[in-house]
């Protein structure tokens, strides 16, 4: 879902009600206090595409891991040439290998354990990669059902701290009755391949620095070749692997965690990116699904620019209602005598040219850092009282609330100004997925369709350029269908920016047997968030196998 724009936004998720991490992740917590940020929404270098940003499942957020000892070798064996294209069709058989997890006990009911899995599928005894997987077992031994896969968005967030806080992410009827798997997919946490490509003092570089609306060639320019310095970094830091760190080759490795746990079928609940991954599991593996939940449903076109379209007409949809709120509530502090719209289009005309100061040692708050903090702030509605102080703060010349809430995004730890490397991960996972390499020029006429249509959150007057400078692809993202996967329940959120309702529509669309549930609420995703409605929806199908009819709308 790469396509052209001033930042990538990725479809992610997450929760920031974190247990303890096993000690070989030694992964660094970020509370939602510091870190409010979604991963399905990224901001890339030179202006890239974007996929969806996700706010929390149940609360939000991931651990973000760093490297150890055990993670280097993750990777046991450098990964070869880049493959041809796959036949994502009729993908390869994971039969062809002999999968096994030895799971240590890691307290509170949950064990963690390795898996092997090979780097590209169509040469099984080739290289290889470990993944690290997590299991919080069933509370209720007499009640368990089977296995729950879960995963909680991006692309880009490692899921295994998921299983440590289970009942942050899931409802009771769910921790007694399944044993809940999740683990860090290829790319992603401490598992075989994980992208960091830049160090944590470059972000403002790539990130905060750029100009998102040139307007002289040599300013595009710049913008260019940013770009391609990010991509190759990456290319630098992860090698041959990239080309092989998409979804397709996710889906397949879920099948490997299922063979190694002896399951012949296995649920899922995934959220926003997680939903993307479900469904191209479901579809290639439709005899092992025994039930599937997506909530926050990504748009199954991965391809086309129809996506990203919808995709930033959610935001600019949910700002303008914020804008709109505003201006009738004499209470909001970005009030304006009734204009907050007009107010924020000259607010972002003026730090076009006049960034103003947000905290020492960091850039200017600019055109973009303004942008990039409405995206955070649209992820629920809990976040605008703080846009409309910071919004207020920054036509007084303060940006350091603005700041402060692009920096969520990006899951910047305010106390030593670390970041993980979920960006980097989003980045390339994103781009292993997309099947095309533009040049510049091709980029800039595919922007063509985006510029100017969503101007207040998408001020960007240039193309997407990183995935074009990153490897082909070795298996750009299949089709979904869910052909023969059986039910598949989405959920789709009226007022969700990430996902818009009619991304998520289009996926139950394209799903064989997919049924659309509705929620009436401002935010991303709805299960454990919103109503018992969809909870008792998602409870009933999940356990009961009893599928919602369709059309129903929870309010």
């Amino acid at each position: 879902m790469i396509v052209a724009g001033a930042f990538v936004l990725a479809a992610c998720s997450g929760s920031d009600d974190r247990g303890e991490p096993p000690p070989q992740t030694r992964a660094t917590i970020v509370d939602e206090a510091t870190s409010t940020g979604g991963t399905d929404n990224v901001f890339t270098p030179s202006g890239s595409g974007e996929q969806s940003s996700g706010d929390d499942p149940a609360p939000s957020g991931s651990a973000d891991s760093s490297s150890t000892d055990e993670v280097a070798d993750a990777t046991v064996a450098d990964a070869g040439e880049s493959s041809d294209e796959a036949d994502t069709d009729t993908p390869p058989d994971p039969n062809q290998l002999d999968y096994s997890i030895v799971f240590d006990d890691l307290g509170g009911g949950v064990d963690g354990g390795w898996i092997t899995v090979p780097v590209d599928y169509d040469d099984p005894q080739g290289d290889t990669l470990k993944l690290w997987v997590t299991r919080h077992h069933a509370s209720s031994e007499d009640d368990r059902i089977g296995v729950l896969f879960t995963n909680n968005g991006g692309p880009g967030m490692p899921a295994s701290s998921m299983p440590f806080n289970a009942d942050a992410y899931f409802r009771d009827p769910l921790v007694q009755d399944f044993d809940i798997v999740a683990w860090d997919p290829r790319g992603t946490g401490v598992s075989g391949g994980s992208v960091d490509c830049i160090a944590d003092d470059e972000y403002d570089h790539y990130y905060a620095e750029p100009d998102v609306s040139p307007e002289t060639d040599a300013e595009r320019d710049a913008l260019v070749d940013l770009a391609e310095e990010y991509a190759q970094s990456c290319i630098d830091a992860v090698g041959n692997l990239l080309p092989h760190l998409g979804t397709n080759n996710s889906a397949r490795d879920m099948d490997a965690i299922r063979q190694a746990l002896g399951e012949d079928q296995v649920s899922y609940l995934g959220f926003s990116y997680g939903s993307e991954l479900g469904a191209v599991w479901a579809t290639f593996f439709p005899d092992t699904v025994r039930a599937a939940v997506l909530d926050g449903a990504a748009h199954p076109d991965a391809a086309s620019v129809e996506p990203a379209k919808q995709q930033r007409m959610g935001f600019e949809r949910s700002f303008n209602a914020f804008l709109d709120q505003c201006s009738a509530n004499p209470a909001c502090v970005f009030h304006n005598d009734g204009d907050a719209a007009g107010a924020y289009d000259r607010l972002l005309d003026e730090l076009d040219e006049n960034p103003i100061p947000g905290a020492d040692g960091r850039p200017l708050v600019n055109q973009g850092i303004a942008a990039g903090a409405v995206i955070q702030a649209m992820y629920s509605d809990r976040r605008w009282p703080a846009l409309e102080r910071s919004l207020a703060d920054a036509t007084n010349g303060d940006g350091a609330g603005l700041l402060a809430l692009f920096d969520g995004y990006f899951r910047r730890d305010p106390q030593d100004g670390s970041y993980g490397n979920l960006i980097e991960s989003l980045e390339a996972i994103s781009c292993a997925d997309e099947p095309d390499r533009l040049t510049v020029e091709e980029a800039d006429r595919r922007a063509e369709e985006f510029i100017g249509a969503t101007p207040r959150v998408f001020p960007g007057t240039t193309g997407s350029y990183t995935c074009d400078f990153f490897p082909p692809s070795a298996d750009p993202r299949a089709e979904i269908t869910g052909d023969r996967a059986g039910p598949i329940v989405v959920i789709g959120t009226t007022g969700d920016p990430t996902t818009p309702l009619d991304s998520s529509a289009a996926m139950a669309d394209a799903l064989e047997e997919g049924v659309l549930v509705t929620v009436d609420a401002n935010r991303h995703l709805a299960y454990g968030q919103t109503t018992d409605c969809i909870d008792d929806i998602v409870h009933d199908y999940l356990i009961w196998l009893e599928p919602p009819a369709p059309g129903i709308v929870c309010s």
